[in-house]
C-alpha cells in the first residue's frame, strides 16, 4: 500500500501515527482530514506531557487554594479527543480482520463442500 506524505508541520509522534495508519489503510479525503487532526492532537499531547514532567501537579487556584495543574485536565481532554478521532476512522483492528478472514475461509470451504456434495464441482 502506498504511504501518503504526512501533512506539513507534524512532529515525530504525529508523523509516526500518520505513517502507521496511512501505510496500512486506504483512506478517503474526509478520513485523511480526521487522521491529520488526530496526528496534530498527538503532537500537542506530547508537548503538554513534556511540559508537565517539570511542572508541579498542584498549583494555586484563583482563591489561592491548591488545585490540580490545568495541564492534567487538558491532557485528559486531548487524549479523549484523539480516541474519538481515531474511532471515527472506523479502522478494523487485527482481531476483527483475523475473525473476518477466518469466517470468509469457512464460508468458502462450506460452499465448496456443498458444491462437491451436489456434484456441481
Amino acid at each position: 500500500m502506498a504511504l501518503m506524505d504526512p501533512p506539513e508541520g507534524l512532529g515525530p509522534q504525529g508523523t509516526c501515527l500518520w505513517e502507521e495508519i496511512s501505510g496500512a489503510f486506504v483512506l478517503r479525503v474526509d478520513e485523511l482530514r480526521i487522521l491529520g487532526d488526530a496526528c496534530r492532537e498527538v503532537d500537542l499531547i506530547e508537548r503538554m506531557h513534556v511540559e508537565l514532567q517539570t511542572a508541579p501537579l498542584i498549583v494555586k487556584g484563583s482563591m489561592n487554594q491548591d488545585v490540580a495543574n490545568p495541564l492534567v485536565q487538558e491532557l485528559r481532554q486531548h487524549r479523549s479527543l484523539v480516541a474519538r478521532l481515531l474511532a471515527a476512522l472506523k479502522l478494523p483492528d487485527e482481531e476483527d480482520q483475523e475473525q473476518h478472514d477466518a469466517r470468509a475461509r469457512s464460508s468458502q470451504a462450506r460452499h465448496a463442500a456443498l458444491a462437491r456434495w451436489r456434484g456441481t464441482a
